[in-house]
């Protein structure tokens, strides 16, 4: 029989191009990735790849091997949340994938009660803004903010949270220098290759000069704490830092709807309940926060 590891192997290799690539996705040795593909190979008595200068290619045998691995991977996949979907047990890893600004600034407190809670549920954390596949089982529960509801994949079982809202914040500080004449400039602060937004024409407070350009959320937030100039930031974090402001005639926007997402069988066993359930009860709870309603501005 074939060995399934041989086949992520080589499923690894095909996608990446390169021994390099599939053994950085897998998390392996270079020589591992090849040692694999070597047995598959010899299992099959054909050739899998050529080695080209610009990485490797899939022969006509690769081709064909390729089609039925895909197909092998989606009913290992099918099978393992199936299993998992019948576990009623609170005991095992739970793993919860949400944006770094949910988990610092709002979830982790309710997170931390859910744990002592169940102390018998391992918790995995993974704090990242980019999208992790949930039928891959790289999550079990994926928190997100979602612009639009259409772009929700139709296989992931959604459970609606509140709206969530944002402003522009400023230093506390710097507001009142500008209140009494400062010159200096109040430069819009953005993350990374964002396009200069468009509230810096809006509001009392005119955003001027080049933009300053931070790598991710906390710098951003460290950065208009410094004064360098104003920023767009959730309210529930923005208004909860007593070092800021809001920008005095700039409304509120509502970019998001936070989601709590979980797939097929998954979502029916025990933990994965518990946790949705007593997640989506301190989110409803939190809404005037999240809508920007809680603090009042001064």
């Amino acid at each position: 029989m074939i060995d399934w590891d041989d086949v992520r192997y080589f499923l690894a290799a095909a996608r990446g191009g390169s021994v390099r690539a599939a053994a950085k996705s897998l998390g392996v040795n270079h020589s591992t990735v090849l040692r694999r593909i070597a047995q598959l190979e010899e299992h099959l008595g054909a050739q899998m790849f050529e080695k080209l200068p610009s990485g490797y290619r899939l022969t006509a045998a690769g081709e064909e091997v390729l089609e039925f691995a895909n197909q092998m991977e989606a009913s290992s996949h099918q099978l393992e949340t199936r299993v998992f979907g019948r576990d009623q047990s609170v005991r095992g890893l739970l793993r919860v994938t949400l944006p770094p600004f949910l988990a610092t600034h709002l979830l982790m407190p309710d997170i931390a009660d859910f744990a002592r809670l169940h102390p018998d549920i391992e918790m995995e954390i993974v704090s990242t803004g980019e999208v992790v596949n949930l039928t891959n089982r790289e999550a079990d529960v994926a928190i997100r903010m979602v612009s639009d509801r259409k772009t929700l994949p139709l296989n992931l079982h959604g459970l609606k949270g509140p709206d969530l809202l944002a402003g522009v914040y400023m230093s506390r500080d710097r507001l009142a220098a500008w209140r009494a004449g400062s010159p200096d400039p109040i430069r819009p602060i953005v993350i990374g290759g964002q396009a200069v937004p468009a509230w810096v024409d809006e509001g009392e407070v005119r955003a001027t000069g080049v933009p300053f350009r931070t790598p991710d959320a906390d710098a951003q937030i460290a950065a208009a704490r410094q004064g360098i100039g104003m920023t767009k930031l959730p309210c529930f974090v923005g208004d909860a830092d007593h070092l800021l402001a809001r920008v005095p005639g700039i409304d509120l926007k509502s970019p998001a709807t936070i989601w709590l997402l979980t797939q097929g069988e998954t979502r029916k066993t025990k933990r994965v309940r518990l946790f949705t359930e007593f997640i989506s009860h301190r989110l409803a709870a939190c809404a005037p926060l999240l809508a920007g309603r809680s603090i009042s501005r001064g």
